[in-house]
């Protein structure tokens, strides 16, 4: 009973590393900045590789009563607040992370990313 309560205990510690790690990188398979002087890869990411996220691509939006919503049929035209052309808006779990345009490929929509949004700028949209 004893040592399990020790394993969590060192398991805090462990996670106290964590808030020193700059990046994801930098958690290179759970070890800590200062002990990755040896000579494995700072960009193994394969402990988050598995992990779900939930990525959108933005067409537009459109606000409307919920009378119109009921008339809607199919054929039904909905107008958008973009315009033709625009850069579509590619969303992770929610947080804008690119921008793309629309592009068939064997008969199915897609999206080519055109602009990468930075990190700097994605933690300025956090504030």
């Amino acid at each position: 009973m004893q040592e399990d309560t020790q394993d969590d205990f060192d398991s805090l510690d462990d996670l106290a590393d964590i808030g020193d790690a700059e990046t994801l990188a930098d958690l290179d398979e759970g070890e800590s900045p200062e002990k990755k002087d040896s000579g494995k890869d700072p960009r193994n990411l394969d402990l988050i590789l598995d992990i779900p996220l939930t990525v959108t691509v933005e067409l537009g939006r459109s606000k409307m009563l919920i009378n119109d919503l009921l008339q809607l049929s199919q054929g039904s035209v909905v107008e958008l607040t973009k315009l033709v052309g625009e850069p579509l808006e590619v969303l992770v779990n929610q947080k804008l992370v690119a921008r793309g345009e629309v592009v068939v490929v064997n008969e199915k929509f897609g999206v080519r990313l055109t602009d990468i949004v930075s990190p700097m700028e994605r933690v300025q949209t956090l504030a």
